[in-house]
């Protein structure tokens, strides 16, 4: 209760029947003088250590309180990432799409030929709650790469995350070998490689923040019987994320490469059993990897808080084949 100062009547106004301390009732008064204010019955010390714990309490809920709304409206301030992904209509590029697209990225869809499946990619993530667009081009065209990554910008102001997946085959002999079919798996598998890097970097340089993922292969590090032109491109990959990885450490960009063995795809069942069965001799876990496999790696590398002191490695997802 306040104090009462002066020797003037205090009036006491309430629209209780009576005034309550502890355990005793107080009949309801108009105007009380200074001395029988005095003689009012003090609450007792168990009861003001429950008033002071109540106060204390109420304000530490309001202070958690006022701390949770401004984090949560520090949250919903943070911009979600920005993911241009290459060859994302199929295979392990549409499943690194999705995965990113589900733990929360705005989602490039880059397609060359498949427009329809791309589109499919696209609904799918936005189903999931994502955001998500496609840009058809070939990635082993400047211009169409500077018109990708400006496509990203126009569209959600950044770039914070590349995976380079796109690639093609042309495989045979060495000594069968047309420099066309040489000349169109670098031009894609590695060129391509290169631009969309460049073109990335410019923008999360000025960030000092960013991720770039290459998709290689374990043909680039052990070499395959048949794809003397893949091989090389993916050898290279392999060379230019450790120099990429290198030129950028100091702004922040982790730059690494996953090189997966066999993983099902399109290609792998039409495979026949007698040669299927050859393949599967050779890896130690006895199956195929599969697409998703492969797209929680890149997960890992591209969004994890964990993944931030990883640079310039390559990693191996291959059921053991290489070791």
């Amino acid at each position: 209760m306040a104090a009462v100062a002066g020797s003037n009547i205090v009036a006491f106004k309430s629209a209780a029947a009576s005034a309550k301390f502890g355990d005793r009732k107080i009949p309801q008064f108009r105007q009380w003088s200074p001395v029988q204010v005095k003689a009012l019955p003090r609450p007792s010390v168990e009861l003001k250590r429950r008033w002071n714990s109540s106060f204390a309490s109420s304000g530490i809920r309001a202070q958690v309180a006022t701390i949770e709304q401004a984090t949560n409206e520090a949250a919903q301030k943070v911009e979600a990432p920005v993911a241009v992904v290459t060859g994302a209509s199929r295979g392990i590029g549409r499943a690194v799409a999705m995965s990113l697209g589900k733990a929360g990225c705005k989602v490039l869809v880059n397609y060359a030929r498949s427009s329809k499946e791309a589109e499919e990619v696209c609904k799918e993530i936005e189903g999931s709650g994502g955001q998500a667009l496609t840009f058809g081009g070939d990635v082993s065209k400047e211009a169409d790469v500077e018109s990708m990554i400006k496509t990203a910008v126009d569209a959600w102001g950044t770039v914070d995350i590349l995976i380079n997946n796109a690639g093609i085959t042309r495989d045979t002999l060495l000594m069968r070998m047309k420099k066309s079919q040489w000349q169109d798996v670098i031009d894609l598998n590695l060129t391509g490689v290169f631009l969309c890097t460049q073109a990335a970097a410019k923008i999360m340089m000025k960030k000092k923040k960013g991720r770039i993922i290459n998709i290689a292969s374990v043909v680039g590090l052990v070499g395959n019987i048949g794809q003397a032109n893949y091989s090389a491109a993916k050898a290279g990959v392999i060379g230019l994320t450790k120099t990429v990885a290198k030129e950028y450490a100091s702004r922040n960009i982790n730059v690494n490469a996953i090189a997966p063995g066999f993983i099902a795809s399109d290609m792998t069942a039409k495979l026949g059993e007698d040669l299927e069965k050859k393949i599967l001799e050779k890896i130690p876990l006895g199956r195929y990897g599969q697409p998703e496999e492969v797209a929680g790696l890149v997960e890992f590398l591209a969004l994890n808080p964990a993944a931030g002191y990883i640079t310039g490695q390559v990693l191996t997802i291959d059921g053991g084949m290489v070791m």
